[in-house]
């Protein structure tokens, strides 16, 4: 049977982030980043690594122009990103250009954003459409020798002006071809009506 002691060292959990900091990050900015964070009692924590400077940050969308450094933290307790922007605020830093985020729920944006950096041209390129038929070639030849004001004709053949079996259906009449009375009712009353009173 287990003892107490084995059982906490089972269940012990750790809790891993990934740090983002938008723009550079000295060397000092940092050994005081990683003293408060020590806080969290943390087990691991792994060297700083900055993208290239880029026109549009995806983690941080009002900041353009510039790099991101990024570190992996692993902690013994939970960190919040509330208290990470507080811990950044009270060095110094600002606090919108920090993001904390869980290491594995940052790693799959990662994978996702790869796929959407792939570019168009090889998107098309990877895409096999069919050659055209003998029709098609023929249309599009046609098309292409013919003189400008005929394109301009083909392109708004379409009209809408045509003539039904059966002659023109009559305009549906609305409330306005109505006869209206113009006169009040009250301009034929001559003099003022005597109220009766049905009291006794």
């Amino acid at each position: 049977m287990k003892n107490f002691a084995q059982y906490l060292v089972e269940t012990k959990q750790t809790f891993d982030y990934r740090i983002k900091i938008a723009g550079d990050i000295t060397a000092e900015q940092m050994n005081q980043l990683e003293k408060s964070m020590a806080q969290f009692d943390v087990i691991k924590m792994s060297e700083k690594k900055s993208t290239p400077v880029m026109k549009t940050l995806p983690d941080f969308p009002k900041f353009e122009n510039e790099r991101v450094t990024h570190m992996d933290v692993s902690f013994n307790y939970p960190a919040t990103e509330i208290g990470m922007r507080q811990v950044c605020e009270l060095l110094g830093m600002d606090p919108n250009r920090m993001l904390m985020q869980p290491r594995e729920y940052a790693e799959k944006l990662d994978q996702e954003r790869e796929g959407y950096e792939q570019q168009p041209e090889s998107v098309l390129a990877d895409t096999d459409f069919p050659a055209p038929n003998a029709e098609q070639k023929e249309l599009s030849d046609d098309y292409s020798a013919a003189p400008e004001e005929h394109k301009i004709v083909v392109q708004n053949e379409y009209k809408s002006d045509f003539t039904i079996a059966g002659g023109k259906t009559p305009a549906a009449k609305t409330t306005s071809d109505f006869p209206m009375n113009n006169e009040s009712p009250m301009s034929k009353q001559n003099e003022i009506p005597e109220v009766k009173s049905f009291a006794r």
